[in-house]
């Protein structure tokens, strides 16, 4: 399944701003890097990825539509898939890309 197009336009018009900020396919999806940091993906799996600051990861499980992304069989800390209805408002998308943002920003730049 190829990601969803218009999600992914729903990113690009929210992280319009966003200084350094580059797209890339990755996954199957279309990533948006800050820094060359992965922040948030329109995910081919349907919903977004989202990277977060792993001390929060299980917390963030507890809200409505988020699991953990599993990669090769293994769940993947600091990383949370969010479904489709997690994103259906751009106040929601735009929270989760806010988010996602925020803690690749704090990573040093590749």
């Amino acid at each position: 399944m190829a990601y969803d197009e218009d999600l992914a336009l729903r990113l690009q018009v929210l992280l319009a701003d966003e200084a350094g900020l580059t797209t890339k396919r990755m996954f199957g999806g279309l990533a948006f890097l800050v820094g060359g940091n992965m922040a948030v993906a329109a995910s081919s799996k349907g919903g977004i990825m989202v990277r977060v600051e792993p001390g929060e990861h299980d917390a963030l499980l507890g809200e409505p539509h988020v699991s953990p992304m599993i990669m090769g069989g293994r769940e993947t800390r600091g990383w949370l898939r969010v479904s489709d209805e997690g994103v259906d408002s751009d106040a929601d998308l735009g929270a989760w890309a806010a988010r996602g943002v925020a803690y690749a920003r704090s990573l040093p730049a590749k």
